[in-house]
């Protein structure tokens, strides 16, 4: 069956997971190591549009597109027919021994989609935080300066250099140090939680950050800042308006090379192509990764030609960054981007979430905040009007959620945010039916 033939509509048989899933997870604790962690255990069959459906006949609603990945839909028939073309043709040659066109192919369409209408030039990879690793040397390199400064609750990968970047310890530092230097973290315009509310937020964020920077590094010594437009992992935390411009005309009138992280928000995700776009930010360089292949791994840095080309002859690369496959699946699924109007559908799922999430809002006092842009919708939980975290009502959400057949998965540095992600194709009786489990869950606390 074809993954375009994936009935979509759920399906519950057996209890989640189900005994062919409960078998399989035996096995792999012999197997895989135990640091490897899965959300959900069901242990999936085939998946497509909007459903997953596991080795026990159950079909799930798909909240999380493997973490903003399958934007374009699991299997889209144009990413598999593209890239099982190229697999018959050859594997792998390495770009660095034996180039191949669709490797130019991608770097030009990700220099022509990308915000600004400078020069660029682009470099493909293989996953987000190499993409991150890589945009800090391009711009260590280009600077002659050593300096890089990230935010609080950031994440950008699990590398050496990314984990130094990303803000929360546990579970993705803990142990694993010590890490890169010259790393400096600041403020975060985060609304929800700003002390003196979120309309202050914004341009008070902005005023600490600059100072802090002015004052504890020296802005010429600082090679980039590197900042996701909507954090992530963090908690899809959206920063307050105006925050980033002031950062981006700080960088400019100092030297910094202004470096988006948009692996997780890039490709229609947000409603926008790239998040970045919301307020006109135009980034010296953009990472970007997940959504780029519909399933496959790549990832990139694009940015000005001048910061790109400043890198030494043999500088950049890798064995496996631009896989062929993964390039001729990246060229599928961003041609399936703009023929499904996926940036307009990610606004239209946006308007229908984030609706239907601040009915639930106004009833349970559980749900502090509602966030989020298109398909990227948070909810943060509290317990009281202090805010506090309230994880352990997370926790049973969640578990209500899974057990009906919904996946969601988790965010936050406090450990108290749903993040919602659905693939960008799903249809809106699925998205009414995941919401209204995810009603059911908040009655039943």
């Amino acid at each position: 069956m074809a993954a375009t033939e994936v009935a979509q509509s759920r399906r519950i048989v057996t209890e989640i997971p189900g005994p062919k899933s409960r078998a399989i997870q035996e096995r792999r604790r012999s197997a895989v190591a135990q640091g490897v962690g899965s959300v959900l255990p069901v242990y999936v069959e085939r998946a497509g549009g909007g459903i997953v459906e596991d080795v026990d006949g159950n079909a799930l609603i798909d909240f999380g597109s493997g973490i903003a990945v399958t934007n374009v839909g699991n299997a889209d028939p144009r990413v598999v027919e593209r890239a099982a073309e190229q697999l018959g043709r050859f594997t792998h040659t390495c770009f660095m021994v034996n180039p191949y066109e669709a490797y130019v192919e991608v770097c030009e369409a990700l220099n022509r989609i990308t915000p600004g209408d400078h020069e660029k030039r682009s470099i493909l990879l293989n996953s987000g935080a190499e993409a991150v690793e890589n945009a800090v040397k391009i711009a260590r390199s280009a600077t002659g300066r050593q300096a890089v400064v990230v935010f609080d609750h950031a994440y950008h990968g699990r590398t050496n250099l990314t984990m130094g970047l990303t803000a929360k310890n546990m579970p993705y530092k803990q142990g694993f140090g010590p890490f890169a230097g010259e790393i400096h973290r600041m403020p975060m315009a985060y609304p929800y939680r700003w002390p003196t509310g979120p309309d202050n937020c914004g341009p008070e964020a902005a005023a600490m950050v600059i100072e802090q920077i002015t004052k504890q590094i020296g802005a010429q010594n600082v090679a980039a800042v590197v900042i996701e437009p909507i954090q992530g992992e963090g908690g899809f935390i959206e920063p307050a308006p105006g925050f980033l411009p002031a950062v981006v005309e700080f960088c400019r009138a100092n030297g910094i090379v202004f470096v988006a992280d948009e692996v997780q928000t890039g490709f229609a995700r947000t409603g926008d192509m790239f998040a970045s776009e919301h307020e006109g930010v135009v980034p010296d360089l953009i990472t970007t990764a997940k959504g780029i292949a519909g399933g496959l791994p790549l990832a990139a840095v694009t940015g000005r030609a001048e910061l790109m080309d400043a890198v030494h002859g043999g500088g950049l690369g890798g064995t496996y960054g631009g896989n062929p496959a993964a390039c001729a699946a990246a060229l599928a699924a961003l041609s399936a981007i703009e023929a499904d109007g996926l940036v307009e559908r990610a606004r239209a799922i946006g308007e229908l979430m984030l609706g239907r999430l601040r009915e639930l809002a106004a009833k349970y006092e559980v749900i502090g905040d509602v966030r989020g842009r298109g398909a990227m919708i948070a909810i943060e939980l509290v317990q009281d009007a202090d805010r506090t975290p309230a994880t352990e009502a997370l926790a049973k959400v969640l578990s209500f959620c899974h057990s009906r057949g919904l996946v969601l998965l988790s965010a936050g540095t406090y450990g108290n945010v749903i993040r919602m992600l659905p693939p960008l194709v799903i249809g809106d009786e699925l998205l009414h039916e995941g919401l209204d489990i995810l009603e059911e869950a908040f009655a039943q606390l």
